[in-house]
């Protein structure tokens, strides 16, 4: 057996593995009774920060699928477009395709160099080439999303304070994108130019959602829709969003803290083993160049990759809260 037929039998079991994992994994019934409590809290509780959430999350459901669609459902170039968009960096497509072929081509190159073994050193090269860009994208992504959240709230109060001293909302949206700093006030801004060239307010803000990709600015943009249609006072609700904004903004730190030493250890536990292979291959490649060689070794090393990756996988899920 081959090193090509031995990375398609490993390739293969992980896929069945994924397959097993994804067919198995339904709807948990512990989660879908919490869901169930919820519904039963928004409706019946007398907290008007509940009652908002409630209809908000109400909304989103009801009118997300009837005219809009997810930003980057087409394909998954525009899936790709829509990520490097979200960063904020005013990166192209193009840029991006080149940088992640360059650095597969000169991390296999430097593979191979040491290794001498062509299929392992193609592969490192794919996974970095592929990976390491799309990890970088999505921290810049992550940042940009943190420092919107971040001044999002106060953004609102500024809102809430233009409509309550009689502007009008286009105006306010205006005042907004020139007083904030950072993403938000960007993010206004481009609102209203949208706005100024003959788009709707509900286009525009459904763009910029698209864009962001955070619930919160949905929220935002849910209110403004159904005030639009329904009335009501706007000041009010849009000061009942800041709070609850504010709120979800501090239950998602309480969790990062509790969660925090469970990360270092998954961390630490992940990346111990490549950075104890790296230094021992650095010290001395022939006491452990056999993984690059012989094929049993090759197996071994491949199903611990495998192991690894699910153990992983396990302890991201274990981690991951949803608010």
């Amino acid at each position: 057996m081959n090193i090509i037929q031995l990375v398609l039998v490993a390739g293969g079991l992980m896929g069945l593995m994924i397959l097993g994992y994804v067919l198995l994994n339904g709807k948990s019934p512990g989660k879908e009774s919490q869901r169930r409590l919820e519904a039963v809290r928004y409706r019946h509780s007398e907290s008007t920060t509940d009652k908002v959430e409630g209809q908000l999350k109400k909304a989103i459901a009801a009118r997300k699928p009837k005219q809009f669609k997810a930003a980057g459902s087409g394909s998954r170039v525009e899936a790709l477009e829509v990520r490097l968009n979200r960063t904020g960096m005013g990166w192209t497509l193009q840029q991006y395709l080149y940088v992640s072929l360059g650095l597969a081509v000169v991390v296999t190159a430097l593979a191979y160099l040491r290794t001498g073994a062509a299929p392992i050193s193609l592969g490192i090269g794919l996974v970095i080439g592929a990976g390491l860009p799309h990890l970088i994208v999505g921290h810049f992504i992550k940042r940009r999303t943190n420092q919107f959240n971040a001044k999002f709230p106060d953004a609102i109060e500024l809102l809430v304070r233009g409509l309550r001293s009689g502007l009008p909302v286009a105006e306010t949206l205006s005042v907004v994108g020139q007083e904030i700093p950072g993403p938000v006030g960007v993010e206004f801004r481009q609102v209203v130019e949208r706005i100024k060239i003959g788009r709707t307010m509900e286009e525009s803000l459904q763009e910029a959602s698209d864009k962001l990709g955070t619930a919160e600015f949905q929220f935002f943009v849910i209110t403004l829709a159904i005030q639009r249609e329904t009335g009501g006072n706007l000041a009010e609700t849009l000061s009942n969003l800041a709070d609850v904004l504010r709120k979800r903004a501090q239950m998602k730190l309480k969790i990062r803290a509790m969660s925090s030493e469970s990360k270092a250890s998954a961390y630490i536990v992940g990346a111990l083993p490549f950075i104890v292979f790296g230094m021992i291959y650095w010290i001395n490649p022939t006491y452990i160049g056999g993984f690059f060689e012989d094929e049993r070794l090759i197996v071994t090393g491949l199903f611990g990759l495998v192991w690894m990756g699910i153990g992983a996988f396990i302890m991201a899920k274990m981690v991951s809260f949803e608010i």
